[in-house]
Parts: C-alpha cells; sequence; structure tokens
C-alpha cells in the first residue's frame, strides 16, 4: 500500500471532471483537487519547512482545507492534528504544545481564539486560511515545485492524524493513527454503506472528529464519490440540502437526529434520496431511529472510538428487524471479541469489547503508559461492555468507563470535577451522566457545600466559564449533605448518579444551565 493521497491522484487519472468537494457553492473536479494536493504540498514542505514526521495543527469549521491538508500531509509524511474548535484557549493550547505541532493553519472567525493559546503558552508560527476566498487551494496556487506523489515520500505506515480525546483521568491524549488505519477504515466503511463511485455523500458533521471525517468523508473520497461538504450542522441546511441536492448518505449523531426531527420542515422533507443514515456515537434512543425508519430510510449504527478509525462494529443494510438496536457485527477487516477478565466471553455474556485490525491506533502520542493500559496481546480495550450473541451480533450495553457523550461530543468526569475543586464553598463533587432525550446524556455536577457556605448553582455553573469548552458545562446541580463511599473510601457513582436523578426527578434544588 502506497500513502492515501495516491486515491485523489487515480481519481485525477480515470474520473478527473467528475465532481469531488462541493462547499458554498464551488466545485473541486478530482483533477482540482489532485492539484491542490500538490500544490499544499509543495507550500507545506517548500515555504513552511514540514517535513517528514512533523505535525501541523488546524482550527476551523469545515473546509475543503481541512481535506486538502490531510492528503498533502499524507504526500510528504507530515502529521495532520485537526483541533475541536468547540474547546476553550487552555485545551487547544495543550493539544499543540503537546503534539509539538510546528504550524497552526486557522481560519479568520478563530483568530481571536488563536490569540488567546498564544497567551496560555507558546504557539508555533500560525497561517491563516479565509473558505471565503478560497482557502489553501487559491493561496498556494503559486507554490513550486508541486510535489508529486512519486517524490512525496509518504509511506502506509507512517502517522497521519494526531485526534485528541480524554481518558478516565481526563488528561487529554493525542491518538495516533497511520495512513493505513485511515485506509482500513475506508475499506470497513465502504462495506458497511456499499459506497461507491456513484453516491453523493453529505457532511454535517465535524470533521475534527473522526466521526464526520472518517465515517462517510474520507471513504467516499477512496471511491470517488461526490462529497457535499457543510462547514457545520444545522437542521435547516442539512434538510434543504437533501431536499435539493439528493444525497445518497449521510451521517448524524442523536443530537442532530433529534434537531432534524424536532425541525417544522422535518415532516415535508422528502428524504427519497437517502440509502441509508449511519448514527453512533453513543447508545443511540430508539425512537429517533424509528423517526427516520417510519420516513423509509434505514438507520445503520457504527460502534467505534477516535482509537479505531472509528468503524470497526457496525450494521448493514438488509440486517433483520430483530437486530434492531444492536450495534453490529465485527467489521470486515476488524477482529472483535468480548473479554471477562482474562477469558472469552459465552454468547450472551457480557464483557468488554477487544479490538483488532489495520484500523486501529498504533498507541497515543507520547503516552507509553496510555498505551500499557488500554492493548493486551495486540488487542484494543474499549472500556465498553456489549455481549454478542450466537449469530455473531454485537449488543451494546454500558460504558466500563465513566465518558459521557453528550450530542456525539465525549465529556469527562474527571475535568469537570478539577473545576469544581478550585470553586470556593464546595467540599466535595462528583460529575455523572444522566439520559437526556435530545442529547444522549447530560453531566450533572453532584456538590456536597462546605459547612455554612451558601454557594448556590448558579455560581457553581459560573464557575466553568473559560475554563472549560461550553458543551463540557454541568446541565445541572444536584446539592446533597454526603457523596456515598465504599469500605476504601472510593466514591460509589452509580448511587451519584441514583440520587442525581431521583433529585432531578423530584424537581428538588437544582439549575439547569
Amino acid at each position: 500500500m502506497t500513502s492515501i493521497d495516491h486515491w485523489i491522484e487515480a481519481h485525477a487519472r480515470f474520473t478527473p471532471n467528475r465532481p469531488a468537494l462541493v462547499f458554498g457553492g464551488a466545485t473541486l473536479t478530482y483533477g482540482d483537487m489532485a492539484g491542490a494536493i500538490g500544490r499544499v504540498a509543495a507550500w507545506l514542505r517548500h515555504t513552511r519547512g514540514v517535513r517528514h514526521g512533523d505535525r501541523v495543527a488546524y482550527l476551523g469549521l469545515n473546509a475543503p482545507d481541512q481535506l486538502l491538508l490531510l492528503f498533502a500531509a499524507a504526500r510528504i509524511g507530515a502529521v495532520l492534528v485537526p483541533l475541536n474548535w468547540r474547546l476553550a484557549p487552555p485545551e487547544l493550547a495543550h493539544a499543540v504544545t503537546d503534539s509539538g505541532a510546528s504550524l497552526v493553519i486557522h481560519q479568520p472567525a478563530f483568530a481571536a481564539t488563536f490569540s488567546q493559546m498564544a497567551a496560555v503558552a507558546a504557539m508555533p508560527p500560525a497561517h491563516l486560511c479565509d473558505p471565503a476566498t478560497g482557502g489553501l487551494s487559491t493561496s498556494t496556487a503559486d507554490s513550486l515545485p508541486v510535489v508529486a506523489g512519486a517524490t512525496g515520500g509518504g509511506r502506509a505506515s507512517d502517522p497521519l492524524l494526531i485526534v485528541y480525546t480524554s481518558g478516565t483521568t481526563g488528561r487529554p491524549k493525542g491518538a495516533v493513527l497511520t495512513q493505513k488505519a485511515l485506509e482500513t477504515n475506508a475499506l470497513n466503511a465502504v462495506h458497511m454503506q456499499e459506497i461507491t463511485a456513484t453516491d453523493t455523500i453529505l457532511t454535517v458533521l465535524p470533521m475534527f472528529h473522526v466521526g464526520g471525517l472518517n465515517i462517510q468523508t474520507t471513504p467516499a473520497l477512496y471511491t470517488g464519490a461526490r462529497v457535499i461538504l457543510h462547514d457545520r450542522f444545522t437542521p435547516a441546511t442539512t434538510l434543504a440540502a437533501i431536499r435539493d441536492e439528493r444525497p445518497d448518505l449521510t451521517v448524524l449523531v442523536p443530537a442532530t437526529l433529534s434537531a432534524m426531527i424536532a425541525h417544522p420542515d422535518w415532516e415535508r422533507t422528502d428524504l427519497s434520496s437517502l440509502r441509508a443514515v449511519a448514527t453512533g456515537s453513543s447508545d443511540v434512543p430508539h425512537m429517533l431511529m424509528r423517526a427516520f425508519i417510519r420516513r423509509g430510510v434505514p438507520v445503520l449504527q457504527v460502534y467505534g472510538a477516535t482509537e479505531t478509525g472509528p468503524v470497526a462494529i457496525y450494521q448493514r443494510r438488509g440486517d433483520s428487524e430483530e437486530e434492531f438496536g444492536a450495534i453490529g457485527r465485527a467489521g470486515l477487516h476488524t477482529r472483535a471479541r468480548i473479554m471477562v477478565g482474562d477469558r472469552r466471553a459465552e454468547p450472551g455474556e457480557i464483557g468488554e469489547i477487544e479490538l483488532r485490525g489495520g484500523n486501529i491506533t498504533t498507541g497515543y502520542w507520547n503516552r507509553p503508559d496510555a498505551d500499557a493500559d488500554t492493548f493486551r496481546d495486540g488487542w484494543f480495550r474499549t472500556g465498553d461492555l456489549a455481549l454478542a450473541d450466537e449469530g455473531g451480533v454485537f449488543w451494546f450495553k454500558d460504558r466500563l468507563k465513566n465518558v459521557i457523550i453528550s450530542g456525539g461530543e465525549n465529556i469527562y468526569p474527571a475535568e469537570l470535577e478539577r473545576v469544581l475543586g478550585e470553586i470556593e464553598g464546595l467540599k466535595e463533587a462528583a460529575v455523572v451522566g444522566v439520559a437526556d432525550l435530545r442529547w444522549g446524556e447530560s453531566p450533572v455536577a453532584v456538590v456536597v457545600r462546605e459547612d455554612q457556605a451558601l454557594i448556590s448553582a448558579e455560581t457553581v455553573l459560573k464557575g466553568f466559564d473559560g475554563h472549560l469548552a461550553r458543551y463540557k458545562h454541568p446541565k445541572s446541580v444536584v446539592f446533597v449533605e454526603a457523596l456515598p463511599r465504599n469500605a476504601l473510601g472510593k466514591i460509589q457513582l452509580d448511587k451519584v448518579r441514583k440520587m442525581a436523578e431521583d433529585v432531578l426527578g423530584n424537581d428538588s434544588e437544582k439549575q439547569r444551565a
């Protein structure tokens, strides 16, 4: 296998005039895209001094620039670090410094954010790219000499993406995905969704996540399909695009499914072009999936993580009604097993999902400690609980880790608990996820006041301002007399969650954000 930029070069040879990317009313053909990748690769190497193995960070909404950077980085063996623009400046600064990025490319809308990042830690040089004026495709038009695929030096084994996620400690860590991992993931995704060169894909989820980038977008470019790219999701523009552009496939998480169903245009929008909608990232509410199924649109669940590409376990069209609610079968190029301790689970027995395949991360950037905790004899330990039935169908049950998934975003309680620990008037605190019809889950802070403290829920919530991204903030604060602990003094989170559910259900003292 060669570097993945050869996907685009091959399509440019066979079908140079076929549309590759549609964005903001403009279209890049595969021929256009191949040329732009060569220019961006030349600009990175010759103008910005990026070499094999160097990291380049991207901060911006969805735009062709991110995909051009991905394939240009692949060509020269560099590594792209997509930044989650929803994070607070200190969180973004950590990703840049931890990855050792030598360049940050950002859109004009994030210039102030970059300045705030620089106030937190020393930042590398930055380059402004404006999608409104053509972005990197235009600004690198005079780059010479163009770096051709044959002279680029990128290899299948090269790291290509460092995507930041967090573990149970809440410390962000960068999952490393190689070029081989992206190609293996693409093969799984093509098999899952039967993607062909004649398809049109609608991408509305953010590509700083592997869900938005790799469930359909890069697999579509692997096959030579057409990708319609939105800078961000809104229900109105997504429904209008389905009506007018007639896409074959799109990916939606529970929060976006819910927003579309609730929109006034939902019932009157013609969805008949959609062959399927892919969804995942959390335990998807059945009522959301059934709303699409009632409109004649199959819903395919996909299971995975940042570390798995993410496409690892999935459903396909035609899976039986009896499998509704399952997460599917192990992917074409991925092995999956359920482990109970050190043994394989029996069919129907709940245990931890472990995965192995070419799509799996090679490890975490500069975190051998995390690698040791995450891998068992070459198998990736997901920390998620499921069972597999006699037919090899996997059924998700719960999360072994404490991660909260809200609207498709990972929220890690330890991060919130550290902020709570700095708020005066609080004695102790724990953060748990509670069921939320719209977001899947929402974080709730369960706190104990210091003796005589009069701190309010509003004050607690304000304590998160400027420290964490807004979507991570607790949606509610519940005051209790004490947190339940076991004999070893460890907080019993299942009991804390029950306390939160009881109080919120009874509409006791709480504050919704």
